[in-house]
């Protein structure tokens, strides 16, 4: 649903559909591996040495804290802030945590366009939606997406593209 201004052109506009829920899951299991691993190797040399202890406060208590909000508070921010939407005319996303962007790729740039699935979200039915563009700032991904859901969108995107006239550069 594009919105059409007086002079007939398209507006941009923020995206409207949220990812899937089970993205929360997603964000947070990554969180859990990565930051849970960094953790986990602390407490160890922690443990074994005890000569490094006074050494590993800080790193201790500062891996604890950021692992604590990117389990409790970071799957559910980008949840409430992940939007995405594709239309005839532009891929639209919104993305972000901390820093939030706002993307736009019109169909007529569009020079690929992909669905990606890592093991975690294999295991939860997810899949990541990549549109490639002649931009130099890279492709627009739109993770947490429902793996059929990403399907439709490359299908529909790829026959869009192709009806689009120019080389997309």
């Amino acid at each position: 649903m594009n919105s059409i201004s007086r002079d007939g052109i398209t507006s941009i506009r923020l995206p409207q559909l949220r990812v899937e829920r089970r993205a929360v899951w997603w964000w947070l299991l990554r969180s859990l591996l990565s930051w849970g691993t960094v953790l986990a190797a602390l407490l160890s040399v922690y443990a074994i040495w005890p000569g490094t202890r006074p050494w590993l406060v800080v790193p201790l208590v500062v891996t604890t804290l950021v692992l604590l909000a990117k389990i409790i508070v970071e799957p559910w921010w980008r949840y409430r802030v992940h939007r995405w939407e594709v239309s005839a005319n532009a891929t639209y996303a919104t993305t972000g945590w901390v820093v939030r962007e706002w993307r736009v790729a019109p169909t007529s740039r569009i020079q690929t366009v992909d669905a990606v699935r890592g093991p975690l979200e294999q295991l939860l039915g997810l899949s990541t939606l990549r549109v490639t563009t002649a931009s130099s700032y890279g492709a627009i991904k739109i993770n947490g997406l429902d793996h059929r859901i990403a399907d439709e969108a490359v299908t529909r995107l790829a026959a869009v593209a192709e009806l689009t006239e120019g080389d997309a550069t």
